[in-house]
Protein backbone atom coordinates (compact mmCIF):
# COMPACT_ATOMS: atom_id res chain seq x y z
CA UNK A 1 0.00 0.00 0.00
CA UNK A 2 0.95 3.51 -0.28
CA UNK A 3 1.26 6.35 2.38
CA UNK A 4 -0.23 8.73 0.59
CA UNK A 5 -3.80 10.26 -0.38
CA UNK A 6 -5.16 13.50 -2.35
CA UNK A 7 -8.34 14.72 -0.73
CA UNK A 8 -10.00 17.91 0.40
CA UNK A 9 -10.12 20.69 3.30
CA UNK A 10 -13.41 20.91 4.47
CA UNK A 11 -12.57 22.79 7.51
CA UNK A 12 -11.93 23.23 11.26
CA UNK A 13 -13.54 21.60 14.66
CA UNK A 14 -12.94 20.35 17.73
CA UNK A 15 -13.01 16.75 19.44
CA UNK A 16 -12.10 14.89 22.51
CA UNK A 17 -8.94 12.59 22.26
CA UNK A 18 -8.32 9.22 24.41
CA UNK A 19 -7.36 11.22 27.36
CA UNK A 20 -10.32 13.09 27.16
CA UNK A 21 -8.56 16.41 25.96
CA UNK A 22 -9.90 18.83 23.77
CA UNK A 23 -8.05 18.73 20.50
CA UNK A 24 -8.46 21.80 17.70
CA UNK A 25 -8.96 19.55 14.36
CA UNK A 26 -8.92 20.16 10.58
CA UNK A 27 -11.23 17.34 8.64
CA UNK A 28 -10.21 16.34 5.24
CA UNK A 29 -11.69 13.77 3.18
CA UNK A 30 -8.80 11.72 1.74
CA UNK A 31 -10.03 9.69 -0.87
CA UNK A 32 -11.15 6.95 -2.54
CA UNK A 33 -8.52 7.15 -4.70
CA UNK A 34 -8.61 5.37 -7.77
CA UNK A 35 -4.85 4.32 -9.44
CA UNK A 36 -4.46 5.64 -12.75
CA UNK A 37 -1.41 4.91 -13.56
CA UNK A 38 1.80 2.18 -12.70
CA UNK A 39 5.36 3.09 -13.31
CA UNK A 40 7.80 0.47 -12.59
CA UNK A 41 11.83 0.05 -12.73
CA UNK A 42 12.25 -1.66 -15.69
CA UNK A 43 9.94 0.42 -17.90
CA UNK A 44 10.10 4.31 -16.93
CA UNK A 45 13.39 4.20 -14.59
CA UNK A 46 11.49 4.40 -10.97
CA UNK A 47 8.80 2.82 -9.05
CA UNK A 48 5.26 5.32 -8.68
CA UNK A 49 1.67 5.33 -8.97
CA UNK A 50 -0.31 7.83 -10.24
CA UNK A 51 -3.69 8.21 -7.59
CA UNK A 52 -6.80 10.71 -8.66
CA UNK A 53 -9.38 11.92 -6.60
CA UNK A 54 -12.76 13.47 -7.54
CA UNK A 55 -13.79 13.75 -11.05
CA UNK A 56 -14.85 16.66 -14.21
CA UNK A 57 -17.59 16.02 -16.31
CA UNK A 58 -16.73 14.57 -19.87
CA UNK A 59 -17.03 18.13 -21.49
CA UNK A 60 -14.80 19.63 -19.34
CA UNK A 61 -12.31 17.11 -20.13
CA UNK A 62 -9.78 17.08 -22.97
CA UNK A 63 -9.88 13.61 -25.17
CA UNK A 64 -6.21 12.98 -23.84
CA UNK A 65 -7.64 13.11 -20.19
CA UNK A 66 -10.17 10.48 -20.83
CA UNK A 67 -8.42 8.21 -23.15
CA UNK A 68 -6.02 8.34 -19.93
CA UNK A 69 -8.85 7.66 -17.36
CA UNK A 70 -11.10 5.10 -20.01
CA UNK A 71 -7.22 3.02 -19.95
CA UNK A 72 -7.50 2.72 -16.40
CA UNK A 73 -10.85 1.48 -16.05
CA UNK A 74 -12.71 4.56 -14.73
CA UNK A 75 -16.09 6.40 -16.11
CA UNK A 76 -14.62 9.88 -15.69
CA UNK A 77 -11.21 11.71 -15.92
CA UNK A 78 -10.49 12.84 -12.13
CA UNK A 79 -10.16 16.44 -11.79
CA UNK A 80 -6.98 16.49 -9.54
CA UNK A 81 -3.80 14.07 -10.12
CA UNK A 82 -0.91 13.06 -8.20
CA UNK A 83 2.45 10.98 -8.87
CA UNK A 84 3.85 9.03 -5.64
CA UNK A 85 7.08 7.40 -5.78
CA UNK A 86 7.90 4.15 -4.45
CA UNK A 87 10.63 2.59 -3.22
CA UNK A 88 10.15 -0.96 -3.74
CA UNK A 89 8.10 -2.54 -7.43
CA UNK A 90 4.40 -1.28 -6.58
CA UNK A 91 2.27 -3.89 -5.40
CA UNK A 92 -1.23 -2.08 -6.89
CA UNK A 93 -2.57 -2.20 -10.14
CA UNK A 94 -4.30 0.26 -12.35
CA UNK A 95 -7.60 0.81 -11.16
CA UNK A 96 -7.54 -0.24 -7.71
CA UNK A 97 -8.72 2.24 -4.70
CA UNK A 98 -6.66 4.00 -2.03
CA UNK A 99 -8.36 4.54 0.77
CA UNK A 100 -8.03 6.60 4.27
CA UNK A 101 -7.19 2.43 5.29
CA UNK A 102 -3.63 3.86 4.21
CA UNK A 103 -3.38 5.66 7.57
CA UNK A 104 -3.51 4.81 11.00
CA UNK A 105 -4.65 6.79 14.12
CA UNK A 106 -1.74 8.08 15.92
CA UNK A 107 -0.16 8.32 13.27
CA UNK A 108 2.64 11.48 12.05
CA UNK A 109 1.40 13.24 8.56
CA UNK A 110 3.01 15.86 6.13
CA UNK A 111 -0.34 18.01 4.62
CA UNK A 112 0.81 19.51 1.55
CA UNK A 113 -1.49 21.99 0.27
CA UNK A 114 -1.70 25.84 -1.10
CA UNK A 115 -1.91 28.63 1.16
CA UNK A 116 -4.71 31.39 1.08
CA UNK A 117 -4.12 34.02 -1.88
CA UNK A 118 -4.09 37.31 -0.02
CA UNK A 119 -3.41 39.56 -3.55
CA UNK A 120 -1.02 42.42 -3.82
CA UNK A 121 0.21 43.42 -0.24
CA UNK A 122 2.50 46.42 1.37
CA UNK A 123 5.31 45.24 3.91
CA UNK A 124 3.23 45.91 7.22
CA UNK A 125 1.06 42.98 6.50
CA UNK A 126 3.54 40.90 4.27
CA UNK A 127 6.98 41.49 6.02
CA UNK A 128 5.22 42.92 9.55
CA UNK A 129 7.58 45.68 9.06
CA UNK A 130 6.38 48.35 12.00
CA UNK A 131 6.02 51.34 9.66
CA UNK A 132 5.63 54.68 10.62
CA UNK A 133 4.36 56.99 13.27
CA UNK A 134 0.39 56.59 12.99
CA UNK A 135 0.07 60.69 14.30
CA UNK A 136 -1.91 62.77 11.25
CA UNK A 137 1.39 64.94 10.82
CA UNK A 138 3.83 62.57 10.13
CA UNK A 139 2.55 61.70 6.58
CA UNK A 140 4.81 58.34 6.80
CA UNK A 141 2.66 55.15 8.55
CA UNK A 142 2.74 51.96 5.95
CA UNK A 143 5.61 52.98 4.14
CA UNK A 144 8.51 50.83 3.55
CA UNK A 145 10.92 53.91 3.99
CA UNK A 146 14.57 53.48 3.02
CA UNK A 147 15.62 50.68 1.26
CA UNK A 148 19.40 51.83 -0.10
CA UNK A 149 22.26 53.21 0.42
CA UNK A 150 24.01 56.14 -0.68
CA UNK A 151 26.98 56.07 -3.21
CA UNK A 152 28.33 53.07 -2.29
CA UNK A 153 27.07 50.22 -3.03
CA UNK A 154 24.53 52.79 -4.64
CA UNK A 155 22.24 50.16 -4.84
CA UNK A 156 19.27 48.12 -3.45
CA UNK A 157 20.68 44.63 -1.57
CA UNK A 158 19.02 41.56 -3.41
CA UNK A 159 16.24 39.78 -0.96
CA UNK A 160 15.41 42.94 0.28
CA UNK A 161 11.56 42.90 1.80
CA UNK A 162 9.01 44.87 -0.94
CA UNK A 163 5.53 45.56 -1.43
CA UNK A 164 4.46 42.46 -3.48
CA UNK A 165 2.06 39.04 -3.81
CA UNK A 166 1.04 37.56 -0.48
CA UNK A 167 0.38 33.82 -0.35
CA UNK A 168 -0.98 31.59 -2.93
CA UNK A 169 2.40 29.56 -2.34
CA UNK A 170 2.67 25.39 -1.94
CA UNK A 171 3.31 25.08 1.56
CA UNK A 172 3.79 22.10 3.56
CA UNK A 173 2.64 21.21 7.27
CA UNK A 174 5.30 18.61 9.11
CA UNK A 175 4.00 16.16 11.69
CA UNK A 176 0.55 16.10 12.10
CA UNK A 177 -1.10 13.66 13.96
CA UNK A 178 -3.87 11.74 13.07
CA UNK A 179 -6.61 12.05 15.68
CA UNK A 180 -9.45 9.36 14.23
CA UNK A 181 -10.25 8.27 11.40
CA UNK A 182 -13.95 8.21 9.85
CA UNK A 183 -13.30 4.90 7.46
CA UNK A 184 -17.26 5.43 5.99
CA UNK A 185 -16.93 8.84 5.24
CA UNK A 186 -13.41 9.22 4.10
CA UNK A 187 -12.78 11.00 6.84
CA UNK A 188 -9.23 12.35 8.59
CA UNK A 189 -9.49 14.03 11.33
CA UNK A 190 -5.68 15.67 12.11
CA UNK A 191 -4.27 17.67 14.82
CA UNK A 192 -3.77 21.60 14.13
CA UNK A 193 -4.62 24.04 10.94
CA UNK A 194 -3.48 23.01 7.47
CA UNK A 195 -3.19 25.19 5.06
CA UNK A 196 -5.55 26.63 1.92
CA UNK A 197 -9.06 27.54 1.92
CA UNK A 198 -12.12 25.36 2.95
CA UNK A 199 -12.50 23.22 -0.24
CA UNK A 200 -8.97 22.87 -1.30
CA UNK A 201 -7.60 20.71 -2.64
CA UNK A 202 -4.37 18.60 -0.30
CA UNK A 203 -1.80 16.14 -0.26
CA UNK A 204 -2.17 14.10 2.93
CA UNK A 205 1.46 12.01 3.07
CA UNK A 206 3.04 9.67 6.36
CA UNK A 207 5.76 12.24 7.51
CA UNK A 208 9.68 11.76 6.50
CA UNK A 209 10.75 12.99 9.10
CA UNK A 210 8.75 12.25 12.44
CA UNK A 211 8.25 8.65 12.46
CA UNK A 212 9.81 5.99 14.78
CA UNK A 213 12.91 4.18 13.62
CA UNK A 214 12.43 0.75 13.38
CA UNK A 215 15.07 -1.31 16.18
Amino acid sequence: MISSLLGKKIGMTQVYDAQNVLVPVTVVEAGPCPVVQVKTAEADGYDAVQIGFSSKKDKNSSKAELAHAKKAGIDHAPRVLSEVRLADSPALKVGDIVTVAAFQEGQLVDVVGISKGKGFQGVVKRFRVAGGPAAHGSMFHRRIGSIGMRQTPGRTWKNQSMPGHMGSERRTIQNLRVVKIIADKNLLLVKGAIPGANGDDVLVRLAIKGQQKKT
